[in-house]
């Protein structure tokens, strides 16, 4: 159940277009740090190919290609230097940090312009000419956003080519947009101003709901929903950000400590810190903790054991198929696969669709197919299950969804 939406709904209106005036005056935020802390000086540019946005990069382009991070401002506000000391720090790091919304811009922004913001990043990379051209990692991709533009990143973090998403001081405002958390798919991570952050109920309340196998992590500083951005190098919050998209855009493993496990950098610090399903390597959790002592060893048998077949009467999985929510012309629908009497490393789940009904968005598995009968397979984190473990899909569909069956074949 949401809580201070309506609050919540009108200060990320308002937040940042306030600053965003300072700006526009020609005010710098207090200490800021041109170049950021990173071994790459970083400042901002536009691009007549993509208009209404900023553009933060490395002053000389690194050898190493830069992972590319878009990014939603506060109150959705078209200042594209709203968080520009948070940006400028991230580019220093080694990342293309693209801000909706031009220098000192004013009115609001849109969703689509994280799209834009990928589209045109993966274009300049492979144009020649360009001074991008095979110098960004297009693999990598962060949508990630402030406040209001937290909810613009949500909208878009099904986009298969992103990578992870990153919400800050953020959360969804109704109940009715919770079918974008049942269709993510990709590692999450939220860092929140604690509870005297606004979007802080709204946020847990978003925890809440995630889907059961999702990698996440969420991250409380006690600061209000203002956050740190405008200090130097984006204060706090521009420090945990680096090392979360070092770890998830970068693979750096000693970055993705501070976030993984009891004993994480960050759990020991001033902030508060909970997981879900993290992993460094981004492989599967464990279902049950190693032994503490090696099992002993038993010699070979000198023949080899019968074999059996496994009974027919015991399936290797089943899928329960449940219809969320049903209105006139559409319908979120989830699926709960449990695994049998024996481990699965993949399931494969079979759907037949009413006649007229179609799948158009899906969420924690890959679909073959779209109406009729379709194909879902796991994707690569809820694949491997124990012994009766379940995990869960869902998707969105047009038509009735009414009378939709499910079977399960396990691997």
């Amino acid at each position: 159940m949401r809580r201070r939406s309506k609050i919540y709904a009108g200060l990320v209106a308002v937040v940042v277009p306030v600053a965003s005036v300072i700006m526009a005056l020609g005010a710098t935020p207090a200490g800021a740090a041109v170049g950021g802390s990173g071994p790459y000086p970083a400042d901002y540019e536009t691009s007549a190919s993509l208009a209404n946005h900023t553009i933060f990069r490395p002053q000389t382009l690194p050898s190493e290609r830069l992972p590319i991070v878009v990014w939603g401002n506060g109150g959705c506000s078209a200042n594209g230097l709203s968080q520009g000391n948070f940006l400028r720090e991230i580019a220093s790091h080694g990342f293309l940090a693209i801000a909706n919304g031009a220098p000192n811009g004013s009115g609001s922004t849109t969703s689509q312009m994280l799209t834009q913001s990928i589209d045109w990043a993966i274009a300049e990379n492979s144009r020649q000419g360009s001074k991008y051209y095979n110098k960004i990692d297009t693999t990598k991709v962060a949508v990630a956003g402030f406040s209001c533009g937290g909810l613009e990143a949500y909208a878009v973090s099904a986009d298969p080519r992103v990578t992870t998403t990153g919400i800050f001081s953020s959360g969804l405002l109704n109940d009715a947009d919770d079918y974008q958390l049942r269709r993510l798919t990709k590692p999450i991570a939220y860092f929140i101003g604690g509870p005297s952050d606004i979007a802080y109920p709204n946020a847990i309340d978003d925890w809440g709901k995630l889907p059961a196998a999702l990698p996440a992590f969420m991250g409380n500083l006690n600061v209000g929903h203002g956050g740190t951005y405008d200090q130097a190098n984006g204060g706090e919050f521009g420090r945990v950000a680096v090392l979360y998209l070092k770890w998830r855009l970068k693979g750096d493993t000693t970055s993705g400590a501070n976030f993984v496990g009891s004993d994480c950098g960050l759990c020991h610090s001033q902030w508060t810190v909970q997981q879900k399903n993290l992993t460094l390597d981004g492989g599967t959790p464990p279902t049950t903790p190693p032994p503490t002592t090696p099992p002993p060893t038993t010699p070979p048998p000198t023949t080899p054991p019968p074999t059996t077949p496994p009974p027919t009467g015991t399936p290797a999985c089943t899928a329960v198929y449940a219809l969320q929510d049903q209105w006139n012309g559409g319908f979120v629908a989830t699926v709960t696969v449990t695994a049998g009497t024996s481990a699965l490393t993949g399931w494969r789940v079979t759907l037949t669709l009413p006649s007229g009904a179609s799948v158009s968005s899906l969420w924690n598995g890959v679909a073959s197919g779209n109406s009729g009968t379709i194909a879902v397979a796991n994707q690569s984190y809820n694949g491997r299950l124990a012994a009766g473990q379940t995990t869960s899909f869902g998707f969105q569909g047009t038509g009735n969804g009414s009378g939709t069956t499910a079977t399960c074949a396990g691997s």
